[in-house]
């Protein structure tokens, strides 16, 4: 499923238009990337739990010339699902 997809089936879900239902899942998205910026995790209860976590500088090597290259310190977003979407898939 992609974002369009998306917001057609919030839309058909929720019965709104389908401009409401793409400010809000925008609006979704631009509060959870805020909160992670702010190194705060966004806990959605039965749904998962939004984190991010610093990745340490490593060595690795160009596939191409087999040089090794620096990759650099980031911080990754994680996502750990909860116990209703896991038992909802199984």
């Amino acid at each position: 499923m992609n974002k369009q997809e998306l917001i057609d089936a919030i839309a058909n879900e929720v019965d709104v238009t389908k401009a409401t239902a793409a400010a809000c899942l925008d609006a979704l998205i631009n509060i959870v990337t805020r909160t992670l910026k702010k190194k705060q995790d966004v806990r959605l209860v039965g749904f998962g739990t939004f984190t991010s976590a610093k990745r340490k500088a490593t060595t690795g090597r160009n596939p191409q010339t087999g040089e090794a290259i620096k990759i650099p310190a980031s911080v990754q977003p994680k996502f750990k699902p909860g116990k209703a979407l896991k038992d909802a898939l199984n």
